[in-house]
């Protein structure tokens, strides 16, 4: 018997931000940061606030792609003692919760293929993560990881930039699926003041190539980058401000913070449909 692939939940969240005409906000949050369980009452306060979908990122030592706070927040997961298996884990605990938003995993390759690709794509169908995000792992590369996501009905998400040329692009609309994540600019991630002046030009030439949803990231961290970002995307990821707020909180404050920054994030938004 042939296994029934189920509509994926990440198209479905973009379709129902696309008909209210709304950008989705994604947080990024570190799995087991701040302290090893803090992820199962973080996520649902996100939630809360009014997140359309979670990136959950695997701890990793050698985050190439993450500036000084998702490092930082990434050596204490692992201190934590945070694993693969705990990720996944953690995935399924959040869902039995009651949490019903898109999950995505982001993590490097090196531990994904330690743990074993087909037994990890698999868990995360049978857990209900929707997606993948593996920064290290080009398109041109991708082709097992790639099969499993779509044997096992999973999204396999990738990473443009505006250093992205044509050629990649078209690979990447021929391995892509749920959305892409468009890097704003050159670098690692952070927080920064204001949008690069060339996110319109970039986010531009991506929709020619591609036809998914777009989300941009890195530097997302105030309500004024969400609302310029609403006329470029269909959302926005938020990692390093987040993390960076959840770290200033007490201990017993980090779900509340988490949650009211996201409605902070959101101001402009429910400011605009009264």
């Amino acid at each position: 018997m042939s296994r029934a692939i189920p509509v994926s939940r990440l198209a479905e969240t973009f379709e129902r931000l696309r008909s209210r005409r709304e950008i989705g906000i994604i947080p990024y949050l570190t799995v087991g940061f701040p302290a090893r369980e803090s992820t199962l009452q973080i996520v649902p306060a996100l939630v809360e606030g009014g997140a359309a979908a979670i990136e959950l990122g695997i701890p990793f030592s050698d985050p190439l792609a993450d500036g000084a706070t998702i490092q930082r927040s990434s050596q204490l997961a692992l201190a934590n003692g945070v694993t693969v298996r705990f990720c996944l884990e953690t995935a399924a605990e959040l869902r039995g919760a009651g949490v019903d938003v898109p999950l995505v995993f982001m993590g490097y390759f090196n531990p994904l293929l330690q743990f074993g690709l087909e037994r990890f794509v698999s868990m995360c169908a049978e857990i209900g993560v929707d997606g993948l995000i593996v920064p290290d792992l080009p398109p041109v590369e991708s082709g097992e990881l790639a099969d499993l996501c779509r044997q096992f009905g999973r999204d396999l998400i990738f990473m443009v930039a505006p250093t992205s040329t044509d050629a990649h692009l078209e690979e990447v609309a021929r391995q892509a699926s749920g959305f892409v994540y468009c890097v704003s600019l050159t670098g690692v991630t952070g927080a920064r003041e204001r949008l690069d002046e060339g996110v319109g030009p970039f986010l531009a030439r991506v929709r020619r190539h591609l036809g998914l949803p777009l989300a941009l990231g890195f530097g997302i961290a105030r309500p004024e980058h969400v609302r310029e970002a609403a006329a470029l995307a269909d959302a926005v990821v938020v990692g390093s401000a987040l993390i960076d707020r959840i770290g200033q909180a007490a201990s017993d404050r980090q779900a509340a913070a988490a949650r009211s920054f996201i409605e902070w994030l959101r101001s402009p938004l429910t400011s605009s449909t009264g």
